[in-house]
């Protein structure tokens, strides 16, 4: 069917209230890596959808945060300019009946924006119906929202009943990206992005934030089978050996994790090889920092 009408929405909320899940329900397959740990997203990433004569550009921002590094600081700008020059925000929270510092600021930038937004309580599982009211009561005395929608993005509840409610907000015109196009990451990214994402599943504790994956290799065979190296690098020795594991165990479940999901984004066989290398201090530095990915657009 021909496109007829397009815009760009942005998911924003403050970190670990599922925006990540909510981009990944929506598209219909893994593109924005997820976990519980705050911080997981720190890239802005397209997630295009195509539903009848619509595309739906959505914006799966970082989580709005207190910044402690540099890298910090370049995830809370990401998340600030991506509530500008859209045609409708999104704000995802928790069914928890108080507005927290991250959803004020946000309220605040929404409201001085005069752009079109829709509160998401995401989690509605996890609570009572007959809860979720106190909740709605509160975010609607601090702003009048196009509209309230309760879902679970864990579970796809929801999920139809948003991108029929966020319709009325698409401008005519034609569409943005390609009809096979769901993200605007590079492969190798989404890639590198995984394996971090195994990363953060398989550790624990403090070493996980202080982790950044580079692919150095990415080149396919005539049979189809993707060849890739990765190097993951940490921020002290000490980290390299928790990510190690006794034996190389730890690296070799991450990687075998990693590879499974890369293979389902790829549709292809995969032959992936990873390495460990410490960065001290990596997070401050800037050049470092654009080397893993993380740019101004």
């Amino acid at each position: 069917m021909e496109i007829k009408k397009s815009g760009m929405i942005s998911i924003v909320g403050r970190p670990n209230v599922g925006k990540s899940t909510l981009t990944n329900a929506l598209v219909g397959e893994k593109i924005a890596i997820v976990s519980n740990k705050p911080q997981t997203t720190r890239n802005r990433i397209s997630a295009v959808v195509n539903r009848g004569a619509c595309q739906y550009v959505f914006l799966d921002t970082p989580g709005l945060h207190k910044a402690r590094t540099r890298l910090g600081d370049y995830m809370v700008k990401v998340v600030k300019e991506s509530v500008a020059d859209v045609d409708a925000i999104l704000l995802l929270v928790e069914p928890i009946p108080h507005i927290g510092g991250p959803e004020g600021e946000l309220i605040a930038r929404i409201k001085a924006l005069g752009v079109p937004s829709i509160l998401v309580i995401n989690k509605m599982d996890t609570v009572e119906k007959s809860d979720l009211l106190a909740v709605m009561q509160t975010y609607g005395q601090a702003h009048d929202f196009d509209a309230i929608l309760p879902m679970s993005a864990k579970q796809g509840e929801g999920v139809e009943q948003l991108l029929d409610l966020l319709e009325a907000f698409l401008p005519e015109g034609p569409q943005l990206f390609p009809d096979d196009m769901v993200t605007d990451q590079p492969e190798r990214q989404v890639c590198a992005e995984i394996i971090r994402e195994k990363l953060l599943l398989c550790l624990d504790k403090e070493s996980p934030h202080g982790t950044a994956v580079e692919i150095t290799r990415f080149s396919e065979r005539d049979n189809e089978i993707i060849d890739l190296d990765a190097t993951i690098y940490c921020e002290k020795a000490s980290h390299k050996g928790i990510i190690i594991g006794k034996g190389g165990a730890m690296l070799k479940k991450i990687s075998s994790q990693a590879r499974a999901d890369i293979e389902a984004f790829m549709g292809t066989k995969v032959f992936l090889q990873t390495w460990v290398k410490v960065k001290e201090g990596w997070r401050d530095n800037l050049n470092l920092i654009h080397n893993f990915g993380y740019r101004d657009e």
